[in-house]
């Protein structure tokens, strides 16, 4: 427990619990005896899985639920006793914050400005400074549904800070926002909390941003397993942490699916070229208790956040980690390597007078793995949607699965899983429902029906959440049941539009376990990301900017775009920020070009 005075927390909770009821009936305990502390002035994160509590914990800080048991102060303020109290003083950003997509960003602010009851004089004073910390001033007659995902959510901050609060709540902030835009985003979080003291928390599913604050809470299943500084969470896995050179002719992504098959190896990631792991016996040569590194090189390297997180996680969910396996989705015959099954040639699309995609052109084998990444506006999702036969093109040949999409879109459908960018399922249906509808509408029937929707449900583990309404699930869940309805009738070319946004490490990690052995099983697999380390998982990589192609290559040849000050590897991200503030240098109108089409 803490000698510190209570006077000195914004935020202070102890032996909090909060249970919810589901439509089948279950208890769920959210909370379980949680206790948390965040100074004045200071930055702390809440990360965790899926299902870990985060959400809940930040709604019972914003008084919009009491807690079952506990006590939770907020400034001094008892929050179960006065809510309203409580909420005058603080400013809670949730994960859908509600701009009003046909109101000007203006508008938008005068909007929470009164609901806020600040006085025209103050709104005088106030706006230029949050106009000039989010960059928005160029913009303020700009209707918010036709800004970029990055500048939505600037300016859905600038309208969380109206009231000048003395508390900051943001859940998942930088959800579904591009690197350069999560840097800006960072950047004025981090001078509210210098220049203004003000005391922020936030949950969020990105590690390299909780080694940023000052405290973090690491949750699961409810209860708090760790809590202090970073570099706590970072101790548990000091030497433990190694990297792998993949041997000859062996991609990283293979060598890491074989290592997190294997009990020994706590964690495994991709990372520039090679694989980073780490062990679950300290100062140990992994290679000697994992087979799987058997002749490879392996070099110790230090811990990070990331590397103590998963250590912890594996730790109390037991030893060795989550296998995953998918079967066969089908009888597939020998395939050519070099048979190009997507064809893109100076393809574009316009919306009136603006060109969302610019004369791209690009070629993706069978069996292949292609990412396609770009800020946010970049043209990724619209060239997505023509991919798979949902909008058409206005110039440019496109062939997908031999098919001329622009003459045989029904005939490439069939040959292609889609998993969109937002969940886009049956909220309503339940998981079953939803697989049964999926299974219809891609003209399953009879047996074959039966069999591929129990495959789907033993696969995706789905099978004890069967009745629950699919807008129930956790966001993990909802991203297992929309892969699983895109995979049931055993398509040649999956396309998946940001599918892991939002969505914790290890799901993500089981995530890529799969879309690796859909590789290997020949299915060809495209997909957009913002998570920049989830491209050294692709064979082959273009970036997009403004509609137009910036680079194409390997991920090595991706990284060779970038140089580093400190001579450290440049990582996939450093490439990707490098190539297009080049590009925007060359043209520094391409910023203010992008608007609300993706």
């Amino acid at each position: 427990m803490s000698t510190t005075p209570a006077s000195d927390y914004t935020v202070l909770g102890r032996n909090l619990s909060r249970k919810f009821r589901r439509e089948t009936g279950e208890t769920i305990a959210a909370l379980d005896d949680v206790s948390i502390e965040v100074r004045q002035g200071g930055l702390a994160a809440l990360v965790g899985p899926d299902g870990a509590g985060k959400t809940t914990l930040i709604r019972l800080i914003a008084g919009l639920m009491p807690p079952d048991a506990g006590t939770l102060m907020v400034d001094g303020i008892d929050v179960a006793r006065d809510p309203q109290r409580v909420q005058d003083r603080i400013a809670y950003m949730p994960q859908r914050f509600g701009l009003y997509e046909d109101l000007t960003v203006r508008e938008n602010l005068d909007l929470y400005a009164s609901l806020h009851g600040i006085a025209d004089d103050q709104r005088g004073r106030r706006y230029p400074a949050l106009f000039q910390m989010t960059g928005l001033a160029p913009f303020t007659s700009r209707l918010a549904g036709h800004l970029s995902g990055g500048m939505k959510q600037k300016l859905g901050l600038a309208c969380t800070l109206i009231g000048s609060p003395e508390l900051l709540l943001l859940d998942e902030p930088t959800v579904g926002v591009d690197p350069l835009s999560r840097r800006e985003l960072w950047d004025i979080i981090a001078r509210l909390v210098r220049e203004q003291s003000l005391t922020v928390l936030l949950s969020t599913s990105y590690l390299d941003e909780a080694e940023r604050c000052d405290r973090v809470f690491v949750l699961r299943e409810g209860k708090l397993l760790a809590s202090g500084p970073p570099s706590e969470v970072t101790d548990l896995a000091s030497g433990r942490s190694f990297e792998a050179e993949p041997g000859a002719g062996e991609q990283a992504r293979n060598l890491q699916a074989r290592l997190l098959d294997d009990p020994a190896i706590v964690d495994a990631v991709p990372e520039a070229g090679r694989v980073r792991l780490v062990s679950a016996a300290e100062d140990r040569q992994p290679r000697e208790i994992a087979p799987a590194l058997s002749g490879l090189h392996v070099v110790p390297v230090p811990a990070r956040f990331e590397d103590g997180f998963m250590y912890l996680f594996r730790q109390h969910a037991g030893t060795g980690t989550h296998a995953v396996a998918i079967p066969p989705l089908d009888h597939r015959s020998a395939f050519d390597a070099t048979e190009q099954v997507i064809e893109v040639h100076e393809l574009v699309r316009k919306f009136g007078n603006f060109t969302a995609v610019d004369r791209i052109s690009f070629e993706v084998r069978r069996g292949e793995i292609f990412g396609l990444l770009g800020p946010n506006g970049a043209g990724k999702t619209t060239t997505f949607r023509m991919l798979c036969g949902l909008l058409s093109a206005t110039a440019g040949t496109l062939r997908v699965a031999g098919f001329d999409l622009r003459r045989a879109r029904a005939s490439a459908r069939q040959h292609i899983g889609y998993v969109a960018q937002k969940f886009s399922l049956y909220g309503q249906l339940t998981v079953a429902e939803n697989l049964d509808f999926f299974a219809s509408a891609y003209g399953l029937h009879g047996r074959r029906k039966r069999e591929r929707i129990e495959w789907a449900l033993a696969q995706f583990e789905l099978e004890p959440l069967m009745w629950l309404s699919s807008g129930e699930l956790p966001g993990g869940y909802k991203q297992r049941l929309a892969m699983a309805t895109a995979l049931l009738h055993s398509p040649d070319i999956l396309f998946l539009d940001e599918p892991t946004s939002g969505a914790d490490p290890l799901a993500r990690r089981e995530f890529w376990q799969r879309i690796t052995q859909l590789a290997q099983q020949q299915v060809t697999v495209v997909v957009t990301t913002h998570f920049m380390e989830e491209a050294e998982y692709c064979d082959r990589i273009a970036i997009l900017d403004a509609g137009r192609m910036l680079a194409e290559g390997t991920p090595a040849e991706i990284r060779r775009r970038a140089a580093r000050a400190d001579e450290r590897r440049p990582t996939m991200e450093d490439a990707f920020i490098a190539i297009v503030e080049q590009a925007r240098e060359h043209n520094p109108a391409v910023p203010t070009q992008r608007v609300g089409v993706q």
